[in-house]
């Protein structure tokens, strides 16, 4: 089981704003990238969820900037699962350079919902995933 999967990413120019730094809203873009690789580091995918009718919408995001980054720096998203309920799980960012430096830090809490997005338990409709986000809360 993965405590914190680490996925890189290159600031493209496309996300810089006319100061040549990275808009604040890619970031949100970059978490989701480091969870669905943290999930796919499981043996699953967000994909075979939705296609089983697991559904996984934003309840609440945040996010600090700390230092600025700008076109071409390569950065690593290092996601860790912070909780885990059965019906609500959260994830931890850090966004670092390639000097390791700490760039930016964040969080994303999701409910599992049904595609009529009713919330549903994760252990009726998923009891193998359930385990698995058991043991990445308890890793």
């Amino acid at each position: 089981m993965t405590r914190k999967s680490v996925t890189t990413v290159r600031v493209r120019y496309a996300e810089t704003d006319q100061m040549g730094v990275a808009w604040h809203g890619n970031y949100i873009a970059w978490f989701e990238a480091g969870r669905t690789d943290w999930i796919r580091a499981t043996g699953h995918s967000y994909r075979q969820l939705e296609e089983e009718g697991v559904l996984l919408p934003v309840l609440r995001v945040e996010a600090e900037y700390l230092k600025a980054t700008r076109y071409d720096d390569v950065l690593m998203i290092e996601t860790k699962l912070a909780g885990y309920d059965g019906v609500r799980v959260s994830f931890d960012y850090v966004v670092r350079d390639a000097d390791g430096q700490c760039m930016a830090k964040g969080m994303t809490e999701h409910a599992f919902v049904s595609k009529s997005m009713k919330p549903m338990r994760l252990p009726r409709h998923r009891p193998d995933l359930h385990e698995v986000f058991l043991r990445g809360r308890e890793a």
